[in-house]
């Protein structure tokens, strides 16, 4: 059985909006895109690198994706661009339809959290979920995460969309991991108790 993983950048405050640029995510006048930038370093480098050579496939909310298929295959000096296009992509939508526009997309249908599923009772390796805050709420509340890498910044950012936002269902976690980097992100690998 395949498993879900969310992997995701938040501040001390939980808040896991626009970690990478100033114009990712400005829902609610959101001014602090791109807080994450600063803590990146070597360290943050090697184990997102390692956990990207276990993932199989990506799964992405509708905002996500649309943000990482504009983004992504415009970034030629990144090691992560090809990485990216070459993974299996399954997304999370209402409103999309296909084709999708970037490679290996596949649009999921019906209800996501029926789709993943079914993703998760298939052969193959593990499907990572980056960004997509709602996406993660749903499956969430049926179960169906087996695993939070969380990159937890040094920062307190007083607002914004939250990881786990006010008014979910209450979670035990057991830490699996953790590693610090030499900027004071602690990037913590958490299961469900």
């Amino acid at each position: 059985m395949r498993k879900v993983i969310v992997t995701n950048n938040i501040s001390l405050d939980g808040v896991m909006q626009a970690p990478g640029r100033p114009d990712e995510d400005v829902r609610g006048g959101f001014e602090r895109g791109g807080w994450a930038l600063p803590y990146n370093d070597p360290v943050m480098g090697r184990v997102l690198g390692e956990g990207m050579a276990q993932t199989g496939a990506l799964l992405l909310g509708r905002r996500t994706y649309q943000d990482f298929a504009d983004y992504w295959p415009r970034q030629q000096d990144s090691p992560f661009t090809q990485v990216l296009a070459n993974l299996q992509k399954y997304v999370a939508s209402r409103t999309l339809a296909e084709p999708l526009p970037w490679e290996n997309s596949t649009l999921l249908t019906g209800d996501a959290a029926d789709a993943v599923a079914e993703l998760k009772e298939q052969a193959g390796p593990d499907i990572v979920i980056l960004g997509s805050g709602e996406l993660i709420q749903s499956l969430r509340g049926r179960g169906l995460i087996d695993e939070y890498v969380l990159l937890i910044h040094p920062l307190v950012l007083g607002l914004g969309r939250r990881l786990f936002p006010d008014g979910g269902a209450a979670a035990d976690f057991r830490l699996a991991n953790s590693v610090t980097t030499t900027t004071g992100v602690v990037i913590a690998t958490y299961r469900p108790a």
